[in-house]
């Protein structure tokens, strides 16, 4: 189990009734700190009863020491350890931490977790890419129109990239399998420091798009994927499209349930993309949706997936709030069969 010590979440043990079984995802980037708390319905899905956010930067500078600096393990303990916390509170009974980019490429990454675990009593694993891909379906596969014939969906993290095609199989529904996927060696943060994150003109950004195409060329069963286009649809997993569907709808305030889900055209997209371009960094702050933990980053993020839309041009996009820990929760429960011992209630769909 990765939480330790003790039996249950808790460094004194906790546990709760095994009827009641409470679930932990943690997801711990290059950039951001994320916690889900959740239990089991009785429909096939799960109640989240708590959550956490919170941006770390981890990979702060990274690129150019290739180690995690003493700032950025500060940052990250101390959020883990509110993560802690919530999972004791909770009487968490299973759960599963994981670490990606910044930890898989650090020096240090190992000593890092021998750290968390000393001051925080939380046990992560490394994830590789290929399992970061696989739960960023499995959490959000359930967004794909089922009409379509498949979709690519993308998650644009602070130090790599997943691109996975999903293609349906058996005539429609819920049957969707990974075609093929790449990890792209290349994020949000990643970019930025690069090229630069505030002052981002024509040309930079263009030279951003340009690198992110190159690295996409190498996308297994690319001209098999390109030929099937008119029948697939765009579904994004990150900060970058959450943010870009926030600004489209012109939120006064970054809210979840109006952007999960939301559908936007290509030409929507577009005109978001060319207005956060034309903006100032200090217009980026003052975004609702935005603000200045993310004005230095978006810039690089929506030249990600600028070179996503360039390689496989697609009328729609879906956008997801959801991803990585939802994948877990969703892999965990049904290993558990929590759902198979809840009785003869009616099939729903799962989150």
């Amino acid at each position: 189990m990765p939480v330790a010590p003790g039996a249950g979440a808790g460094r004194g043990g906790t546990t709760v009734r095994p009827q009641s079984p409470t679930y932990a995802a943690l997801d711990l980037g290059t950039n951001n700190c994320r916690l889900l708390v959740a239990r089991p319905d009785r429909d096939g899905g799960f109640r989240v009863v708590d959550s956490f956010s919170r941006i770390v930067r981890l990979g702060e500078g990274l690129a150019h020491s290739g180690r995690l600096s003493s700032e950025a393990i500060s940052r990250a303990v101390a959020a883990l350890k509110i993560c802690r916390d919530k999972m004791e509170a909770r009487g968490v009974t299973r759960a599963r931490l994981i670490a990606t980019e910044a930890c898989r490429q650090a020096e240090n990454g190992s000593d890092f977790l021998e750290q968390v675990f000393d001051e925080a009593g939380l046990r992560l694993e490394i994830i590789d890419r290929a399992t970061e891909a696989r739960l960023a379906a499995a959490g959000c596969a359930s967004l794909a129109d089922p009409a379509a014939g498949g979709v690519i969906l993308f998650d644009i993290g602070g130090g790599s990239s997943e691109v996975v095609w999903l293609e349906r199989k058996g005539g429609g529904g819920a049957n969707l399998t990974m075609r093929a996927w790449v990890s792209l060696p290349v994020g949000v943060v990643t970019l930025a420091e690069r090229y630069g994150g505030e002052r981002v003109t024509t040309e930079v950004f263009e030279s951003m798009v340009a690198e992110v195409e190159r690295m996409l060329e190498s996308f297994p069963e690319r001209e098999t994927l390109s030929a099937s286009l008119s029948d697939i649809h765009l579904l994004g997993t990150s900060g970058t499209v959450t943010t870009i569907a926030g600004v489209h709808l012109g939120l006064p305030r970054y809210e979840r349930r109006l952007v999960d889900g939301q559908w936007m055209a290509s030409t929507d997209v577009t005109r978001v993309v060319e207005s956060l371009k034309e903006m100032s960094y200090d217009q980026r702050c003052q975004n609702p949706c935005i603000g200045p933990d993310r004005a230095d980053l978006v810039l690089a993020g929506c030249a990600v997936l600028e070179a996503i839309r360039r390689t496989f041009p697609v009328a729609r996009l879906r956008v997801a709030d959801r991803g990585l820990r939802e994948g877990i929760l969703v892999e965990m429960m049904r290993a558990d069969g929590v759902w198979r011992r809840r009785g003869p209630r009616r099939r729903g769909k799962r989150s």
